[in-house]
């Protein structure tokens, strides 16, 4: 009877096999090969892919099944440019006055499930009031999500884009100081990356130039000098942290990527120097077209945008997809990112459109969504690729977006980190 005792103990000690999941897929986009790949399966366990094989499989009886034999499969989106913590409208200038952190942060949860059902796992949110939290509670499993990377308070020069007390009486305009994100020397620069770390950000973003939608005249002058630059990207390092400039003026673009930041935003009105700079330093382009045209569109509505917005808008959204055109053309290297928040979370897919009338192969402009930017956020070991060991971000579409990207559109199937969110 001891013997017996003992045998049955030792049975109960072994773990039991774990559940495994099998996609069957009739046409994979891997993320890096570029071209495709015909009845797959995935296998994943847990949170993470574990194989991928040739045929359609299944496996054991406790296994789950999923049948996407009519679709194409792709890893998750990432998007490198939003902000989840709100969206454009006629009265945002004014929310700035009536809404609190907890509004924002209310907002942000149907923006956050509204991208992740559109297919984007994994965003790097660029300047919000609410991101580190609302990345916090995805994490914990509270709300539903995209994975983020969170910038926390962009980094500014005084009355410069992202300013907070831009266009405020002289009775609010206050003096924002580095633990508010406005700097005026290197000094006050290495602070505000502290600050952010002290915040828990993931990245830094600084605002290189003027901006379009801030209440100020400028919308493209430099507006950083380049050793500030510096004091933010050497600070940043210090702290495992890379740097997203935000930048429509060659001057400004030219100290960024000479400082060494890893990401150009916008980049409206980049020149040859730019251009050949960005590729000697390896300098990445997010280039937000869908920002650029809602922004010159909603110009065009009376009392939408206050008047000092109105002539940056229309001067300054339309080009960026010939400029984008021109970039890719040259052999910068291109990140996805759209500045959702900017025109209606949820749209992402967008942007591949405008990419590939720019242009851009459809396969291209999947790439700068997938691996591209898993490398430029600096997480290409855990996203980007439907790979063994990555993380089981998996999303699919019906129809052939190589032949109508439109297709992007319609998302069918959404799981991250191996949780099925869409089916």
């Amino acid at each position: 009877m001891k013997l017996i005792a003992i045998l049955f103990s030792a049975f109960l000690a072994v773990p039991a096999f774990a559940q495994q999941t099998f996609i069957q897929c009739g046409r994979l986009i891997d993320g890096k090969l570029s071209s495709v790949q015909t009845e797959v399966t995935i296998v994943v366990e847990s949170n993470k892919i574990i194989d991928v094989r040739k045929g359609y499989q299944s496996g054991a009886a406790n296994d789950k099944l999923i049948n996407l034999r009519n679709q194409t499969v792709m890893p998750g989106f990432i998007d490198s440019h939003v902000h989840l913590s709100g969206e454009t409208s006629k009265n945002q200038y004014m929310e700035e006055f009536t809404l609190n952190d907890d509004d924002y942060a209310l907002k942000a949860v149907k923006f956050s499930e509204r991208t992740l059902m559109a297919g984007f796992t994994t965003v790097r949110d660029l300047g919000g009031f609410v991101a580190v939290s609302l990345r916090n509670a995805i994490n914990g499993g509270d709300i539903k999500g995209p994975r983020i990377l969170a910038a926390g308070k962009s980094i500014a020069t005084t009355g410069g884009h992202a300013d907070p007390s831009n266009g405020y009486s002289r009775a609010l305009i206050g003096d924002p100081e580095a633990k508010d994100g406005v700097v005026n020397s290197p000094e006050e620069a290495r602070k505000a990356v502290r600050q952010r770390y002290k915040e828990g950000s993931d990245v830094i973003k600084i605002t290189a130039t003027g901006g379009v939608l801030s209440n100020a005249k400028d919308g493209a002058g430099a507006q950083f000098t380049e050793d500030e630059i510096k004091a933010v990207v050497s600070t940043a390092k210090d702290y495992g942290y890379r740097v997203a400039a935000h930048a429509h003026g060659a001057e400004g673009m030219k100290r960024a990527i000479r400082a060494g930041v890893s990401s150009i935003e916008h980049g409206t009105f980049m020149d040859d120097e730019v251009i050949a700079l960005m590729k000697e330093k390896g300098t990445y382009y997010v280039p937000t077209i869908t920002a650029g045209k809602s922004v010159a569109d909603s110009a065009k509505i009376p009392g939408y945008y206050p008047p000092l917005v109105v002539p940056k808008a229309i001067a300054t959204g339309p080009k960026i997809q010939s400029t984008f055109a021109k970039a890719y053309k040259a052999g910068v290297k291109i990140a996805f990112g759209t500045d959702a928040g900017v025109f209606a979370h949820g749209k992402n897919y967008k942007e591949f459109e405008y990419m590939v009338e720019a242009g851009m192969p459809a396969m291209e402009a999947i790439k700068s969504a997938t691996m591209n930017a898993a490398d430029l956020l600096g997480i290409s070991a855990l996203i980007g690729s439907i790979e063994r060991g990555k993380s089981a971000d998996i999303i699919a579409v019906n129809g052939d977006p190589l032949k109508d990207i439109k297709v992007l559109s319609s998302m069918n199937f959404v799981m991250k980190e191996g949780v099925v969110y869409k089916q």
